[in-house]
């Protein structure tokens, strides 16, 4: 059933759909809609769920770790320094591998305050053990969403879904909201593999001496490259029920492409419409959309990026006294293949500044212009500030 939801909505329907059983929430700034919506869901008897009111980011993930230890779905969200203050807690969950879910919606991290979108927050939280799958608009949030649990109780790691701020959190798309029974069939209820049982009573995440905890952290990464071989049949499955996949990337015209450019977040809708108008002009550019982050597609990556002679990535965060992240982890990625090639970085649209269509349609002019990258982030559309002074 079609309906016209705000991102956040979509989001929150999603949970009510995948029957969680517990949520534990503190507001924050952007993402506050989506507890809300949450909120009023569980207080009108729409979800049977325990909703747990904490005072503060860090006590509503220690109240998920309790809650899926005992073997039941759980779910939270939030964003910048409340991500930041569960910082901890996130190692905590991968490492006792809970299949909680967040949805995380980006913004940048202070100081100084800015409320707006930034993808900073939800990178620095890459080597957390989280699996990270990023959306492009409402209808792509659901149905995230509702994976999200599958994956994560596939392969028992916690996920986390990213939306842009305001951009998708804020904004209201026509989505389809499945019926209960197509997301049953998809998602059935949570069979724990392992839980706090007092008729089974175990020891959970005692001291760990050298002699097992290398073992324990490479069964964690064993687990994320389950992820990435088993996410293609997740997708065939939740398409024979719903008629939508989105794959782990998804190239758009990029067979014949001389110029990739690379996106993640709404600034991919954007894109779509350049990459079109540039076709239209005779230019050869493709696109590459990157949904999943962490475990990072490498192989599809080489496959698709391998082809062709530039790459253009579009970084909307930076890591201070490197580049752009995104960046960083194609350059790694394609690193050693036989003509590999040029990958430029750009930096644009950090706090919420706007990727407009000229700015997409500049950074494609650029790497055209250029046989290789002169810097490895090229920041677009700076306002003109005398550095040297304000270093000083």
């Amino acid at each position: 059933m079609k309906q016209v939801l705000e991102g956040s909505q979509a989001v929150a329907e999603a949970v009510r759909l995948a029957r969680v059983k517990v949520i534990s929430a503190y507001p924050i700034t952007p993402q506050t809609h989506i507890v809300e919506f949450l909120s009023d869901i569980c207080a009108t008897g729409r979800l049977k769920a325990k909703y747990i009111h904490v005072e503060s980011e860090h006590s509503a993930m220690a109240a998920l770790i309790g809650a899926a230890a005992a073997g039941v779905r759980t779910f939270t969200a939030s964003s910048s320094q409340g991500l930041a203050l569960m910082h901890e807690l996130l190692h905590w969950t991968a490492g006792a591998r809970l299949p909680v879910v967040m949805a995380e919606v980006n913004r940048a991290l202070g100081a100084p305050w800015n409320v707006w979108t930034e993808q900073t927050d939800s990178l620095a939280q890459r080597d957390t053990g989280w699996i990270q799958l990023y959306c492009e608009n409402s209808q792509e949030a659901l149905d995230t969403t509702i994976q999200a649990f599958y994956l994560a109780e596939l392969v028992n790691l916690p996920v986390m879904i990213v939306l842009d701020a305001f951009y998708l959190s804020h904004t209201y798309e026509p989505v389809d909201l499945p019926d209960q029974d197509q997301v049953d069939q998809f998602l059935p209820g949570f069979t724990p593999k392992f839980q706090m049982d007092t008729k089974n009573p175990c020891a959970f995440n005692q001291l760990s001496p050298p002699n097992v905890l290398m073992e324990m952290r490479y069964n964690m990464q064993l687990a994320m490259e389950h992820t990435i071989k088993n996410f293609p049949d997740m997708e065939d499955k939740f398409f024979e029920i719903f008629g939508r996949r989105y794959g782990a990337v998804e190239p758009v015209m990029c067979d014949d492409a001389d110029i990739i450019l690379v996106t993640s977040g709404t600034v991919t809708s954007t894109s779509r419409n350049i990459i079109q108008k540039l076709r239209d002009q005779g230019e050869k550019v493709g696109l590459l959309k990157i949904k999943m982050f962490r475990p990072f597609p490498v192989e599809e990556i080489r496959r698709i990026l391998g082809r062709a002679d530039k790459v253009a990535v579009v970084d909307r965060n930076f890591s201070f006294g490197a580049s752009g992240i995104f960046a960083q982890e194609i350059r790694a990625a394609i690193s050693g293949m036989p003509g590999c090639p040029a990958v430029f970085g750009y930096i644009a649209g950090l706090g919420g500044r706007d990727i407009t269509f000229d700015t997409l349609q500049e950074i494609y002019r650029l790497t055209k212009k250029d046989e290789k990258p002169k810097l490895d982030s090229h920041w677009m559309e700076l306002r003109e500030v005398d550095y040297e002074i304000e270093c000083c």
